[in-house]
């Protein structure tokens, strides 16, 4: 009961057999193995999962019964838990390398006593290597009374005397003191590759070990940092939500007192008026014609100077606050905050037109126009968002519109952008909010499609062609000694770079297509660039 146990099912066995995975299990445990998939007709050998390390390994195409033998781990059991095999009754503490019999100590005393055996060596059971060493004999499994003491080199088992005359004939074999120092140090090579790599391992999984330690502290210190940040973020907003709260507060106040203000004052007047009105009328209804006539003045020069009196016809105030969450506001304590109170309205009236061809365009060509948005101060709003819109027509054909494009820039300016398709003039209106700004409507007239020139914009044509004598230039100019074209200082040379096809002096502008002065010899020749 107290000799090897399975590791799966912890009971105790005498045949324990060994996984390619180094694992021992139980005979009766093996075969409860279920495999891995089902075996097809062209399946080698069947794949199990070893229940100790979850590892896939193959079993031998015999089955379990072709497992190694742990002869290892048994005899390790057998060694810790046999007993005397004279006595039957002591623990063995000893064996006998000669008989290979475990004795307790008393037999162990008998055992030297007698003359047969007086001569055995003794080995303590203790030591582990040495029990290993001195383990007992094994058999054979094919022929069970012969000791296993050879090794077949082509098959790679031990095997017996009997077996060399059936199975293993005219195999190479040796005897298993001899082949123990060839394959054993081929393990002990194998062992101290593994040993590096085991080394090596260790070191990866503590650097591991380190690396998750430095991720954790890292990761406790970047979240007390991210609290850090909130808290003062947090702090950083309601600071400026109590400075936005304050702001609007004011606004609403100065607000406030200016309507009182102009309603206190607007309240005089219309008090005033109706006492100038009453006095009036009571005096026209009530009073005799050399009363009228002693008081008029009085009652006319107040009259008069109530009329005169300018006041406004709308509140002086309006109610145009807003609040503009994605306007960045600055910085407050340290952070980035966003959000804003908005009190400007865009006054249409005070919106203005930009740009170098408001009133001019080119056929095909895109062009546009910007319209910059005024408070009713006349201040920029600085800010977009407003309702614009634009409408180009045509003056003389009703079917004839151009749609153009309107670009918020975000900044209180927007660009608008057209391409005509038809010369001719055209009426632009522009509104913002549903009211003309200033200078709208206005006419545009759009031109023709640009001419392109057909020559080389150069500083005379002797230059530009090389000094050819029949190039010319529709300049007019030219040279002496037989040079058709012109030249600096020369007759006819503008004085400045021209295009040689049209003699145009701006080289921005289209061409003109104007014939040569000169046509009776031969046609203008284009000069080209060498």
């Amino acid at each position: 009961s107290s000799g090897p146990r399975c590791p799966v099912c912890a009971e105790p066995c005498v045949s324990l057999r060994l996984l390619p995975c180094l694992h021992s299990l139980c005979t009766p445990c093996l075969r409860r193995l279920g495999p891995l998939e089902e075996p097809g007709p062209a399946a080698a050998a069947l794949s199990v999962l070893c229940p100790v390390c979850d590892a896939e390994v193959a079993l031998p195409p015999g089955g379990v019964g072709q497992l190694t033998p742990d002869y290892l781990a048994l005899s390790r059991g057998w060694a810790a838990a046999a007993g005397c095999d004279l006595c039957t009754d002591g623990a063995a503490v000893r064996r006998c390398l000669t008989c290979g019999a475990d004795l307790c100590l008393f037999c162990c005393q008998a055992h030297r006593r007698q003359k047969k055996t007086a001569s055995h060596v003794m080995m303590e059971l203790e030591n582990a290597k040495d029990c290993s060493q001195a383990g007992k004999p094994l058999f054979c499994p094919s022929h069970p009374t012969e000791e296993l003491r050879l090794f077949c080199e082509r098959c790679d088992q031990p095997v017996c005397r009997d077996c060399i005359v059936d199975s293993h004939r005219q195999h190479p074999c040796d005897f298993t003191s001899n082949a123990i120092h060839r394959h054993g140090d081929a393990l002990r090579e194998l062992l101290k590759s593994t040993q590096h790599h085991v080394g090596t391992l260790e070191g990866v999984l503590n650097q591991i070990d380190n690396m998750g330690s430095a991720v954790h502290s890292r990761a406790e210190a970047v979240a007390t940092e991210i609290c850090l940040f909130a808290s003062g973020y947090v702090k950083a907003i309601e600071e400026h939500r109590d400075q936005l709260l304050k702001q609007l507060e004011d606004l609403k106040v100065q607000k406030e007192n200016l309507l009182h203000l102009q309603k206190a004052q607007l309240q005089q007047l219309l008090l005033d008026m109706r006492t100038g009105m009453e006095f009036t009328e009571r005096l026209l209804t009530s009073g005799s014609d050399l009363e009228i006539l002693i008081t008029k003045g009085v009652v006319a020069s107040r009259l008069a100077k109530l009329n005169n009196i300018a006041y406004n016809t709308h509140p002086s105030v309006d109610d145009g606050i807003q609040f503009s969450p994605q306007q960045r506001a600055g910085q407050c304590c340290g952070y980035e905050v966003f959000g804003a109170i908005l009190n400007k309205v865009v006054d249409p009236a005070r919106c203005t037109l930009h740009g170098e061809d408001l009133h001019n365009a080119r056929q095909n060509q895109m062009t546009g126009f910007t319209l910059l948005c005024n408070d009713t101060t006349g201040e920029r709003m600085g800010r977009g968002g407003e309702a614009v819109w634009v409408t180009i027509s045509h003056k003389d054909k009703r079917d004839c519109a151009v749609k153009p494009t309107v670009c918020d820039n975000g900044d209180g300016t927007y660009h608008i952008s057209y391409s005509p398709e038809e010369p001719g003039l055209y009426a632009v209106c522009v509104y913002v909010k549903g009211q003309h700004v200033q200078g709208s409507p206005f006419t545009l007239t759009v031109k023709n499609k640009f001419r392109k020139h057909q020559g080389v914009f150069h500083c005379c044509t002797f230059c530009s062609s090389g000094g050819q004598k029949t190039a010319r230039c529709a300049c007019g100019g030219t040279m002496p000694g037989g040079y058709q074209g012109c030249g600096h200082g020369h007759k006819g040379h503008p004085g400045c770079p021209h295009w040689s096809c049209c003699g145009q002096v701006k080289k921005s502008l289209e061409c003109l297509e104007r014939p040569p002065r000169d046509t009776s010899e031969r046609s203008l020749l284009r000069t080209v660039v060498l």
